[in-house]
């Protein structure tokens, strides 16, 4: 059996390989459907590191989660606490205390893990 998949290497390969998925979805041919699959595989890697995906920083998310909910800057005081510490929070000045992530992630039902920064390496004297 001869099976023609598209490598793909730029954008138009992209198109032409998406265009292919679609058109093998219909079939019930088995290899048309295992043909279908590679496809989808190659289009997916291929996406991923066209588009790499990025955790969205803390002022991202919070803007997003407040834009969502229909809530202004001044309803995450209770959460934050002062204005002031919300707006650091929001420009990106000040990371959250255990007790903020604690509120939002029971505020707006969110892992804990969107809310902390992941570790630096840290330095090891010599």
């Amino acid at each position: 059996m001869k099976t023609t998949l598209i490598v793909i290497q730029n954008d138009t390969d992209h198109v032409r390989a998406k265009a292919l998925i679609e058109k093998l979805m219909n079939s019930i041919d088995p290899a048309d459907q295992a043909r279908m699959m590679a496809q989808a595989y190659l289009t997916e890697a291929y996406e991923r590191s066209r588009w790499p995906r990025r955790a969205p920083s803390l002022p991202d998310l919070l803007t997003y989660l407040m834009d969502q909910h229909g809530l202004s800057r001044a309803d995450l005081i209770p959460l934050l606490g002062r204005a002031s510490r919300v707006s650091e929070v929001l420009t990106g000045k000040r990371e959250l205390s255990m007790t903020m992530v604690r509120k939002l992630r029971e505020r707006f039902h969110i892992p804990a893990d969107l809310l902390i920064p992941p570790l630096r390496p840290s330095v090891v004297a010599a």
